[in-house]
């Protein structure tokens, strides 16, 4: 395989506004049509296909891969029909909508021997991939708290589908909070324990409006990660300390990474990300395909899993939402 013919499934407002141009900037990379129940939005690609299930794409032998760019609860469905077919799998997060349908995507990408990725391009940040370096080197001594704020209000109507837990799952804690958790998951594993915290604070709706996920490593490391949709005070916090320093990435999408020893002294680095974030993602997932080198995929399914764990571990012990 030269290059890589792409479907997107579903054209919504990620797809539109990066994984498409990604997948167009990709030079290995061809995209072929589009999994749609509005073919109209598939006019503004010429040259592409648009089918109305994932069944029907499946007939087209030329498909070599899907980015599953659907509601989540549409992930696992869609993503196992794709795996049994042949095809490579690249799914937005999270993954699925709890841990077993997660483990059953898992399950058959192994029985496939296909690859499948799930799309926690923060993995992929220059200033992510410094700060595992910097930890790995000692620069903060032994870590002991990881946190991580993401605050904002609640996402605009257009993308109603969000505030379904039929569709969603939940609220903050599988939109925003995913992509926090697995960045935990990037820099030191996964967890031992998680339990956690839901709420409707401001807003009366049918998933949670705000979330606090806490989490426990070997070797007494903790965790917490605070997501929020009712606050109109926006935060992008991600700190990592340790006995002998800190790691400041605030803002998490920003280029700033301040290291600061215990001596007070603060080094700055500037690391910013790509224009396009999943155009990195696009790339690493090409490449491990096209070298057929799964080691090498920025979040291989097994670990997309882990954050589907966790959220479940969150749920569970948070019960019910006050």
């Amino acid at each position: 395989m030269a290059n890589m013919n792409w479907i997107v499934a579903g054209i919504g407002d990620i797809a539109r506004r990066r994984v498409i141009p990604a997948i167009l900037a990709e030079r290995r990379s061809t995209l072929y049509g589009f999994i749609t129940r509005d073919p109209v939005k598939a006019e503004a690609y010429p040259g592409t296909r648009a089918w109305p299930t994932i069944e029907e794409a499946l007939e087209d032998s030329a498909i070599d891969a899907v980015y599953i760019a659907l509601p989540v609860a549409l992930h696992a469905d869609v993503a196992i029909a794709a795996l049994r077919a042949g095809k490579h799998v690249l799914c937005e997060k999270p993954m699925a909508l709890n841990d077993a349908e997660a483990g059953r995507m898992v399950a058959e990408a192994r029985t496939s021997g296909r690859l499948l990725g799930a799309a926690y391009y923060r993995r992929l940040y220059p200033k992510l991939i410094r700060a595992k370096q910097l930890i790995a080197e000692g620069a903060i001594g032994q870590p002991v708290l990881v946190e991580a704020n993401c605050h904002g209000w609640l996402p605009e109507a257009a993308r109603g589908w969000l505030l379904d837990p039929k569709l969603a799952g939940g609220g903050p804690l599988y939109d925003i909070g995913s992509h926090r958790i697995d960045a935990m998951h990037f820099l030191f594993g996964r967890p031992e324990r998680a339990r956690g915290f839901l709420s409707n604070a401001v807003h009366r709706l049918e998933v949670e409006d705000s979330a606090t996920a806490l989490m426990q490593w070997p070797g007494g490391l903790h965790g917490v990660v605070d997501v929020r949709w009712n606050s109109h005070m926006p935060r992008d916090q991600f700190r990592i300390i340790g006995a002998e320093g800190e790691l400041n990435l605030d803002p998490l999408n920003g280029p700033e990474l301040r290291v600061r020893n215990a001596a007070g002294t603060t080094q700055v680095e500037m690391l910013p990300a790509h224009a396009n974030v999943h155009y990195p993602l696009v790339l690493n997932f090409v490449g491990a395909v096209l070298a057929n080198s799964p080691d090498t995929l920025a979040c291989p399914a097994e670990q997309g899993q882990w954050t589907d764990w966790l959220i479940e571990q969150v749920v569970r012990a948070a019960g019910s939402r006050a």
